[in-house]
């Protein structure tokens, strides 16, 4: 159920009754020569889309603009701060409280995103608010990923270029697959990347001039679909999981005994 096509009055039995909601969240960054900047978001909000329409959970309007500073070099790229993000997504998630929703999954396609919206996650889960966890479509398929890409890339590769070919083919740059691997990184080697042990880069125009990683011409739209697919029924079977478990059940546990002060 998609919030912002509803009227207000036909959001009443839901408020009434169910205590869940699905927030989309991606960014607005370079993803390569072949792919848009909407890539995250586009890839987030379809897949809570889908699995909210198979499942009835309420899914909110997306969030496109993420934690993205290390795409600055690259044109078009757009972000907010760490801090000013984590802020914007509890202030959103403290207003869906209001309307009785307890318990919340952010549906995320952006890696810059993860730490904050853990950060998130726990403080409204220290204070009692809500229980908010964030999850990430590939990490919910890696077996699938790693079968169907034998050059993957965490950033405009192939996996999210078979996605893309999915939701919206029209916007992939097809031309452009072997431009982005050959100016890019296609097989990624993370014990090269460290110097002594050290990671020295921050920024993806540190290591790859085409902004992407990965072979992106083992892309197929065929691939995409079965990424999809899988993605969206891991989701589905997290809201079903969610939508089984109280509230109570899920905050933090009291202190043990015995509890501080009791003795005094």
């Amino acid at each position: 159920m998609y919030l912002a096509d509803k009227a207000w009055p036909e959001l009443g039995d839901y408020v009434a009754e169910e205590s869940l909601a699905v927030v989309p969240l991606g960014s607005t960054e370079q993803h390569g020569p072949h792919l848009p900047l909407a890539t995250d978001h586009l890839i987030a909000e379809s897949l809570a889309r889908a699995a909210t329409e198979e499942t009835g959970v309420l899914c909110t309007p997306a969030v496109k603009i993420g934690v993205s500073p290390h795409h600055r070099q690259f044109h078009g790229t757009m972000w907010v701060d760490a801090p000013a993000f984590r802020d914007y997504v509890e202030s959103l998630a403290r207003n869906l409280t209001y309307h009785g929703v307890e318990k919340l999954v952010f549906v995320n396609a952006h890696g810059g995103n993860v730490e904050p919206l853990r950060e998130v996650g726990r403080r409204l889960h220290d204070d009692g608010t809500a229980f908010a966890i964030e999850w990430m479509w590939d990490d919910s398929i890696p077996g699938l990923v790693d079968d169907l890409f034998e050059n993957n890339g965490p950033h405009g590769g192939p996996k999210e270029t078979a996605m893309i070919m999915h939701v919206a083919r029209e916007l992939v740059r097809e031309d452009q697959l072997a431009a982005a691997r050959d100016g890019g990184i296609a097989e990624i080697d993370m014990d090269e990347a460290l110097v002594h042990g050290a990671r020295t880069f921050y920024d993806a125009a540190d290591n790859t001039d085409s902004g992407v990683l990965g072979d992106q011409t083992e892309a197929t739209p065929e691939k995409g679909a079965r990424l999809f697919a899988a993605a969206t029924e891991q989701l589905a079977a997290l809201l079903g999981w969610l939508d089984d478990r109280s509230l109570d059940g899920l905050l933090a546990k009291p202190h043990v005994d015995p509890q501080p002060g009791s003795r005094r």
